[in-house]
């Protein structure tokens, strides 16, 4: 067996519950030297392998690649290549490569809360059953440790939050609800000034609104960014408590998603 069929099923399973992205590259054939055997197998995704080989070296390399490069593509989902080891590969030996890649791609729509307080702890379990990518990001451990395990969610526990929002994708949506004026700033300022967001919305008043545009404006942010940001955020609806703001700023989500899906298909 050139792989385990059950931790191969196993890994299959576990990416597709969390909407995944991933690449199987199979072995079709080799002519000449290769360090696999005909049927092997390899799953990759963004992050590289997360299960089995196609031969290591060399080869997987050049496979992982191809195989990443498929991902960011709207093309084939199924495509067949022959690779020449020496030209195409750079390995010194001689022969040939068949290698199956079959993709399969999901359309993630990432969401990074800051924050995982009172309404957090009710906002994120609605998202995560959302076809989304939930990022949770908190300076206090036992917060997040509260927060159920899910596949759509990554918890990260650091002590200077604003330094995640560059590694972020591009079309994130972002929900500020740290611990108050003093913590949601320095993230709300990092977004502003670093990127175009998707969304921006911070928990909170018109009077905390206020005074968030104002100590930006202080930081020579331009007015259209400042403009740029909900606060309050959420659909007017519903009460106070932590339940139904979580409802009200998931709706509001889900709104502004729907509307730049109507205008990208737009003529």
């Amino acid at each position: 067996m050139s792989y385990d069929i059950v931790q191969h099923t196993e890994k299959l399973s576990t990416l597709l519950a969390a909407e995944t992205s991933f690449v199987v590259v199979t072995l079709l054939n080799i002519r000449g030297s290769a360090p696999q055997i005909i049927g092997a197998k390899a799953i990759v995704s963004a992050d590289g392998i997360e299960h089995g080989t196609v031969g290591g070296g060399k080869i997987e390399a050049a496979a992982v690649k191809f195989a990443q490069k498929t991902l960011n593509t709207t093309g084939n989902n199924t495509e067949l290549v022959t690779w020449n080891l020496q030209t195409d590969v750079g390995m010194t030996c001689g022969g040939e490569v068949k290698l199956l890649f079959e993709a399969h791609r999901f359309s993630e729509w990432p969401i990074t809360v800051f924050g995982a307080g009172h309404i957090a702890q009710s906002l994120v379990p609605l998202l995560v059953q959302l076809h989304c990518k939930v990022t949770c990001v908190d300076s206090r451990a036992e917060w997040l440790n509260k927060l159920d395990d899910h596949p759509r969610l990554r918890k990260q526990c650091v002590e200077i939050p604003c330094e995640l929002v560059r590694d972020m994708p591009a079309d994130t949506f972002f929900v500020l609800m740290s611990q108050g004026h003093a913590t949601d700033l320095p993230v709300l300022a990092e977004i502003l000034t670093t990127r175009t967001a998707q969304y921006v919305g911070v928990i909170g008043s018109q009077q905390k609104a206020s005074v968030l545009r104002r100590d930006l404006a202080q930081q020579n942010i331009s007015k259209d960014k400042i403009d740029s940001f909900y606060c309050p955020m959420g659909l007017p609806i519903g009460n106070n408590t932590p339940a139904e703001i979580a409802i009200s700023v998931s709706a509001q989500l889900i709104q502004i998603r729907d509307s730049q899906r109507s205008e990208q298909t737009i003529p």
